[in-house]
């Protein structure tokens, strides 16, 4: 009998360590996809800024049909990460973001680009 008991001890500790292992891995992976999530949607804030700058005439502070001269407005960092220009043409713009949290490679933070033209924009996951 002691050793059914020991048995079943064993047991009870390798699947209670394997419950917790696998919710640990959820929980990473929930707080991953909200870091991604909040850092597309202050992408695409950024985004519509830019598209208001292209459209607004030269005259009147905006880009007059280009994007040169585009600088984000405001803070470029916040609570969900840091945000700067990657790329920038007269006709297309290119937005990056990255996270605070692990992204799918598990080593570097989760990293969003956003590129934008004057009449669409394009959200692209890196990690």
């Amino acid at each position: 009998m002691g050793q059914q008991q020991f048995l079943l001890i064993a047991l009870t500790v390798v699947v209670v360590a394997l419950m917790v292992a696998v919710s640990i891995a959820m929980f990473m992976d929930q707080a991953a996809a909200s870091n991604r999530d909040a850092i597309s949607n202050d992408l695409v804030n950024y985004a519509s800024k830019a598209q208001e700058y292209i459209r607004r005439p030269a005259a009147l502070g905006g880009g007059g049909g280009s994007f040169i001269g585009f600088d984000l407005p405001g803070t470029t960092k916040n609570a969900d990460g840091v945000f700067d220009i990657s790329s920038l043409s007269p006709m297309s713009l290119d937005i990056e973001g990255v996270g605070i949290e692990l992204g799918y490679d598990a080593m570097n933070p989760v990293k969003v680009v956003i590129k934008v033209t004057a009449d669409s924009v394009k959200v692209v996951e890196i990690n």
